[in-house]
């Protein structure tokens, strides 16, 4: 058994692909094996692949035709080996001493996980992001026990899973066909089942943001976090102990769903609004937000964005996408 099994999924990423690649064979930590799941790339990244493969024997190829990431994830999981399991996208790369330090750490603690802050790359240069607060930094814990974790550590890149634990929970990724966002359940689950979690204030991962043909960008997968959602939900439903999160899940989800909205174009805003707003509005029928979770102004944001849509929207074109966007949607009604 490997100490980690790194999966790496990749689709048509060539010009990424072999940063990823070196960051990942260099590691200081050599008991691992890497399975890189090609979902179907049509350019050279299965070339690359093989290249690097037939120089290093812990490279496994997993080829299959596309279906999307989180059946890529799915199928890695199900093949992998080691007694962790660690993740890298084909875009970013690893500091070289990651896998090292988080086995470590998740080994001396007897830990389902070991997680880490990493860094954004963007413009040629590094930043570091802070996703661990820090009185959670460097200490055992349960996440189930930490509200603030779930809002901040929704990156799954930036830890090692025990493998056994991950198979006996049933944590896996919800595999919708050309998805994304696909981490967004898979994170939550695994915070939400972890009993012994270590958080350390180290980064490893760059995690870059200037791939323009990441799947996140792309305007054609505008409900695809509502899957998430509802799968996060669906989950906690059938574990009684964990229905305590559904208020969580719903700060959560207000998080996303406005980012979501900001980013839109006209007329997507509008109609992912609209079905947000139909969203928030069945929560607060049903009792599972807390005001308590919100800051104030978020609070009367949610409340305006489910009980008042358009209202909602209004305001968000004057004081929020600004002016512009707001005559945009009014020139775009006229001609409608």
């Amino acid at each position: 058994m490997p100490a980690v099994s790194v999966l790496i999924p990749c689709y048509n990423v060539e010009k990424y692909l072999r940063q990823c690649l070196d960051s990942v064979v260099k590691q200081t930590l050599s008991d691992m094996e890497i399975l890189c799941i090609n979902d179907g790339s049509t350019d050279s990244t299965p070339a690359i692949l093989r290249e690097y493969a037939a120089q290093d024997s812990r490279i496994r190829i997993i080829d299959k035709p596309n279906s999307g990431y989180g059946d890529s994830m799915n199928r890695g999981l199900e093949e992998a080996a080691g007694e962790y399991i660690g993740i890298v996208e084909s875009d970013d790369w690893a500091d070289a001493d990651m896998f090292e330090t988080l086995y470590r750490l998740a080994r001396e603690h007897d830990c389902d996980m070991a997680k880490s802050n990493f860094y954004d790359y963007l413009g040629g240069s590094s930043t570091r992001h802070e996703i661990i607060p820090p009185q959670d930094a460097d200490t055992l814990l349960r996440p189930l026990e930490r509200n603030a974790i779930f809002t901040s550590t929704c990156y799954i890149w930036t830890a090692i899973y025990r493998r056994s634990w991950l198979n006996q929970q049933n944590i896996r990724f919800l595999p919708t066909p050309g998805a994304s966002y696909q981490d967004t359940s898979f994170n939550f689950k695994a915070l939400a089942c972890a009993r012994r979690a270590w958080f350390t204030c180290r980064a490893f991962l760059h995690y870059r943001r200037d791939n323009e043909s990441s799947s996140i960008y792309s305007s054609g997968k505008v409900y695809c976090v509502c899957d998430e959602y509802h799968e996060i939900e669906r989950f906690l439903r059938e574990r009684s102990e964990l229905t305590r999160l559904l208020p969580v899940v719903q700060k959560m989800k207000y998080q996303s769903y406005y980012w979501n909205f900001r980013r839109l174009p006209i007329p997507l805003d509008r109609e992912f609004g609209c079905r947000a707003a139909s969203e928030f509005a069945e929560a607060f029928r049903l009792g599972v937000i807390e005001k308590r979770l919100f800051k104030p102004k978020h609070y009367q944001r949610l409340r305006l964005w489910a009980n008042h849509p358009c209202l909602f929207f209004l305001r968000e074109y004057v004081h929020s996408n600004g002016r512009k966007k707001m005559m945009a949607a009014l020139q775009k009604r006229r001609e409608d």
